[in-house]
């Protein structure tokens, strides 16, 4: 078969995307696949994203596939497949194709019905166009890389046949031949089809790979070292069984970071609305919908520069000598009207003199007489020729109109004060916004005491650094905290600390109690004791692997039964803190209705070499600045180990690395996550 890296190129079909292509979730997952499970035979040449119309999706098909030689040898189409009004792709597509592939589509179907009965509400199409293989892909990430999956080692020999190549050479040796070359086979679908049904009968998120386990409270020490293949098991340890029942490995699957921010967004409930009062307790707060003016800004006429008001003459000459008859102030009071030949004193901001048309200002004035006392201005020269009315005035609403839109749905009010001013100046006294959560934040483990507890630490005893950082960190957002305090390893007492965390607390965060310990009880307290849910236990990502996203049912005070979310981080210091920025900040965002959710995104180039994980993405903590030729520069805070305090300090990024065998060089460029200001310089 021809070695040559065949050419894939990928259409994002989303209206949502094309605006903001930041909330594409698929792209990068799909790469992945390709990837890691392609074997080394693809080469991703281009990503487009369209909006789900017909004409946009076929023109950008056309411009891949009717290019001759040229052309990509795989379109990948994700988005636009189900029965909504706006997905067009399965006509788009189909309507392009030369031939069809109904096996491509077969496969799919039935890779995605083995996970979930929903999935035959998906319309894939697929088939060849000229010489280029086109298949269309689900839109939710999860989807897409299920479909992918199932059809990803055969797709070499169908680009092949399409592009020309002899079939009774690529057929040489018969089935078993093919199977061998691909890397495929019956059996090994077999196996893999059943592995996959015992996951969705588990969680329904994937495969687990048996990456090993952050240590439950912080106790981290050197590599850990697994010498067997881990299995599956369905549901958390049950605690009553004891420890030689408990399970050996987790039962979770081990989940992509982008898996789980899907999660999370899927399962997060929807921002509440609530009527809010103009004053410093808004900040930070999201306007649920547009508001409009009550008041018009000015809502007099007003001058803007401190001289005389006066009646313009037609001709606009004002040369000569006048009267001052008035004087109007800022300070309100009553004002007699004004007529031609008369000028009155006026100040910047003061009303105009009934009459008024229009301002000179005092530099365009010289002063000829005063009154008897000497006090005030008696007569007034104005040097001024060629003048019109309006001038040096500001007009009623000329600011702000009554009834004008001032702030739009969606828009944060600042701690700057620039939002409270405007609805101040305006007469909004209440506005409509989205609540902002309270969140709980509750330490685990019998080792955790009080971070300020008097005398030194007893054998095994770790003071509670967790806590004081995330509520440092949530408060640093702008959320209220409510302190749990320390929940210690027992079943029953964890239950009841978490139900009362659920009754006050809008989310809950916990940290240790997530791995696989005997005394790691969140996860069976949370399904078992709590009726919750679970939704991902593992992260393929480093450090904060055991991260756990659960929503609980809970009855308001109002009778109504709700979904709460909970998160169980890790109790390593540097893992919580990284999960808590990664993972809760998003949920919290989506709560208060902060858009987009999650730390700003910004690339930054390398300022040394850094060493890169071999089995897991890492999310690095470092120091972002100005360098010196004007661009952002990452520098490591040192030792990453996730039970290291010392590798927070300072740090205001953390870098999105990818794992590798060799370290990532000095002057290279990855992104990175903001955690607070960039600094001036390193």
């Amino acid at each position: 078969m021809d070695s040559k890296p065949l050419k894939v190129a990928i259409l994002v079909v989303s209206t949502t995307a094309y605006k903001d292509p930041s909330t594409d979730k698929s792209e990068l997952i799909l790469k992945d696949v390709i990837d890691s499970e392609g074997g080394g035979r693809w080469d991703v040449v281009e990503t487009k994203i369209v909006s789900d119309h017909v004409p946009h999706i076929q023109r950008q098909v056309m411009l891949w596939a009717d290019i001759g030689f040229e052309a990509v040898d795989l379109i990948l189409t994700t988005g636009g497949t189900g029965f909504a009004v706006s997905d067009h792709t399965p006509e788009a597509v189909g309507a392009l194709l030369h031939k069809t592939a109904p096996g491509l589509v077969h496969a799919m179907l039935s890779s995605s019905l083995a996970v979930t009965p929903f999935a035959m509400m998906s319309r894939p199409v697929a088939g060849v166009r000229h010489h280029t293989v086109i298949v269309t892909l689900p839109g939710s990430p999860k989807g897409a890389k299920e479909n992918l999956q199932a059809i990803l080692k055969t797709l070499p020999h169908a680009c092949l046949q399409a592009k020309g190549l002899d079939s009774r050479a690529l057929h040489a040796g018969g089935v078993k031949k093919l199977e061998e070359d691909a890397g495929i086979g019956s059996s090994q679908q077999a196996s893999e089809h059943h592995s996959h049904l015992h996951h969705h009968h588990s969680h329904g998120h994937g495969h687990g790979h048996g990456h090993y386990h952050d240590h439950s409270h912080g106790h981290g020490g050197g590599g850990l070292v697994r010498h067997t293949k881990p299995g599956e098991n369905p549901i958390s340890n049950d605690p009553s069984l004891g420890p030689t029942r408990r399970h050996r490995e987790s039962p979770y699957p081990m989940l992509s970071v982008e898996e789980t921010l899907s999660l999370i967004q899927e399962h997060t409930p929807e921002p509440q609305v609530v009527a809010s009062k103009v004053d410093s307790s808004i900040i930070h707060s999201v306007l649920a919908e547009d508001v409009t003016a009550k008041e018009s800004v000015p809502a007099f006429r007003a001058s803007i520069v401190d001289g005389y008001a006066v009646v313009v003459p037609q001709g606009g000459n004002m040369k000569g000598v006048y009267p001052v008859t008035a004087i109007s102030h800022a300070a309100p009071g009553d004002i007699g009207a004004l007529k031609e030949g008369e000028i009155a004193r006026i100040t910047t901001g003061a009303p105009l003199p009934p009459g008024a048309t229009s301002v000179i200002m005092v530099e365009d004035t010289v002063l000829k007489s005063k009154t008897d006392d000497g006090q005030e201005e008696k007569e007034v020269e104005i040097l001024a020729d060629g003048v019109k009315p309006g001038e040096n005035i500001r007009e009623v609403g000329s600011d702000v109109k009554a009834g004008e839109t001032i702030l739009e749905q969606g828009e944060q009010i600042s701690g700057v004060g620039g939002e409270i001013g405007l609805l101040a100046s305006v007469g909004v006294a209440e506005v409509q916004t989205y609540k902002r959560p309270v969140i709980g934040i509750l330490s685990t483990g019998d080792e955790i005491v009080e971070p300020l507890r008097p005398g030194p630490l007893r054998l095994g005893e770790v003071r509670d650094t967790n806590r004081s950082t995330l509520t440092a960190a949530a408060r640093e957002q702008g959320f209220t905290v409510v302190d749990l305090g320390i929940a210690r390893d027992r079943p029953g007492a964890l239950e009841e600390v978490l139900r009362d965390a659920l009754r006050r607390a809008d989310v809950v965060l916990t940290t240790g109690g997530v791995s696989m310990g005997e005394l790691d009880l969140l996860k069976p307290t949370v399904e078992r004791a709590l009726g919750g849910t679970i939704h991902f236990g593992r992260v393929n990502m480093k450090p904060g692997k055991p991260t756990t996203f659960a929503t609980v049912p809970v009855k308001t005070d109002a009778g109504d039964r709700v979904r709460k979310p909970l998160f169980g981080l890790p109790g390593n210091p540097a893992s919580a803190l990284v999960t808590f920025h990664l993972f809760v900040l998003p949920a919290l965002h989506k709560l208060a209705g902060v858009t987009p959710v999650g730390l700003p995104k910004v690339p930054v180039t390398l300022a040394h070499d850094f060493p890169l994980d071999k089995g897991r993405p890492e999310y690095h903590r470092a120091v972002v600045a100005v360098g010196r030729d004007g661009k952002l520069a990452a520098s490591s805070t040192g030792w990453q180990r996730s039970s290291r305090v010392g590798s927070l300090r300072s740090a205001n990024a953390l870098l999105c690395m990818p794992k590798g065998a060799e370290p990532l060089k000095k002057g290279s460029e990855v992104d990175a996550l903001l955690m607070s200001n960039v600094r001036s310089e390193l």
